[in-house]
């Protein structure tokens, strides 16, 4: 068994098919098909579902994965100490569910690059089940999600809270609903909906919101990005966090507004997480502070400008 055998089967694990593994590791399809089955012979268990569509790891596959990666994690360690460059110069991959992207993702991205130079940094956006299993899986080193107060945390994760906000309405200012203080529910459901689809947390706490009725119109996309670019083209309006819109350039440029909900005191929180490891790679360790210490500016930018996210 050879360590970079363990290593295609991560790679194929987190591109999906051999093809990208493949491309990626600069290596022939065949030769990493070959590669892949001598470790499968070993073995004795088939790695990889193989079909016409491509290759994916297999339910026996991800029944050792969790194994194979913590062999990584210990080569990993052990390039560190011996001053090995492969820790400084690899690939960190963010999962995010778009929230924040502006005000927080952006700096820190463009912070660490400075700081990283031979580091890549991969932003893949995607909903929190999506996440939880790419980490899991290592196809993610770092993930960015959204919970609503009170909800639990999932175990196998180290969890810190970056910001803690509250649901607005967003709109455009020449919507009916920008001339209100706060909008209510009968409000909300008289104008078209842009609602983000199942799986993201402002679906659930929408439909929470609505205890069942319509509105006249709805819309539904993917997370918060596309939200807002809708309700900029006056397409409708849309239930966001409030650290998702205020310090966005659409909400500078005067282009989208933010109005607070009647009645609703529910918290939103934006939560990083990674995988329970016994190594961190210096590189996720150094995003992972980033991250951290720059919550901590957007909060204090928020009080300033009389926002209500908080630590």
């Amino acid at each position: 068994m050879r360590i970079e055998q363990l290593e295609y089967i991560a790679a194929v694990t987190r591109l999906g098919s051999l093809r990208r593994a493949a491309e990626e590791l600069h290596l022939s399809q065949p030769a990493l098909s070959e590669t892949v089955r001598n470790l499968e012979r070993e073995l004795g268990v088939d790695l990889l579902e193989r079909k016409r569509s491509g290759a994916k790891i297999s339910d026996e596959g991800r029944e050792l994965l969790p194994h194979i990666m913590t062999v990584l994690d210990a080569v990993d360690r052990l390039r560190g100490a011996a001053g090995d460059q492969h820790r400084i110069s690899r690939m960190v991959r963010l999962g995010t569910v778009n929230t924040a992207t502006v005000p927080l993702v952006i700096p820190t991205v463009r912070e660490f690059r400075a700081s990283h130079p031979a580091t890549q940094v991969e932003l893949v956006g995607a909903q929190q089940s999506e996440i939880h299993r790419g980490l899991l899986e290592g196809a993610f080193d770092l993930g960015l999600v959204n919970y609503l107060g009170g909800d639990d945390m999932p175990p196998g994760f180290e969890t810190t809270e970056l910001l803690r906000g509250r649901p607005v309405v967003c709109v455009r200012p020449d919507s009916p609903l920008a001339a209100l203080d706060a909008v209510d529910v009968d409000s909300l459901l008289a104008e078209p909906l842009v609602v983000m689809r199942s799986g993201y947390v402002m679906h659930r706490f929408v439909h929470r919101l609505l205890g069942g009725r319509t509105p006249s119109f709805s819309y539904s996309t993917d997370g918060a990005e596309m939200g807002k670019l809708m309700v900029a083209e006056g397409l409708g309006a849309t239930v966001l966090p409030d650290f998702s819109v205020i310090g966005d350039p659409l909400e500078r440029r005067g282009t989208i507004t933010v109005r607070p909900l009647a009645g609703d005191a529910a918290d939103v929180l934006l939560i990083l997480q990674r995988r329970h490891s016994g190594s961190v790679p210096r590189a996720v360790r150094d995003l992972h502070e980033l991250f951290v210490r720059n919550a901590r500016a957007v909060r204090g930018l928020f009080a300033t400008a009389g926002g209500r996210t908080t630590a």
